[in-house]
């Protein structure tokens, strides 16, 4: 079995969120999302407008999605431990080097690869912060 960890604050779902964890799924048997804490969305990013429980519910209900938990305080590589992915995908956006994660999980005794998928260009709502913009605009 194949089980692919995803990762994201997932804070307005959109159609590029439904993008990323279907192309996601497609690499394996099994996709396990991670839906960042509200503390370390706010530490990487921003504080999201979502309460964490609702953005892990919202997460988890989408076809894609085997399982949604919640990510981890502090080391952000140990959620690697619990889920033991074979492969990790990241949003064309995600700054994150694979090779550090390829690394933390060889530290863990896991060999994974990490996968990029492509952005969603079939719509102008494919990005919270875009999607926020267009909001303020139109009020």
């Amino acid at each position: 079995m194949i089980r692919v960890l995803a990762t994201g604050v997932f804070d307005i779902l959109h159609p590029g969120h439904v993008h990323f964890l279907t192309e996601s799924k497609k690499l394996g048997d099994e996709l396990v999302v991670v839906v960042a804490r509200d503390s370390v969305a706010e530490k990487m990013k921003r504080r999201p407008f979502i309460p964490e429980n609702i953005r892990v519910a919202m997460v988890a209900a989408l076809k894609p999605v085997d399982r949604a938990i919640l990510g981890v305080e502090g080391n952000i590589y140990d959620i690697l431990t619990t889920v033991r992915p074979n492969i990790v995908t990241l949003g064309y956006d995600q700054n994150f080097d694979p090779e550090e994660i390829v690394n933390e999980g060889k530290k863990r005794g896991i060999d994974l690869k990490v996968v990029r998928i492509s952005k969603y260009s079939e719509s102008e709502f494919d990005g919270t912060r875009k999607i926020i913009r267009m909001l303020k605009e139109k009020s």
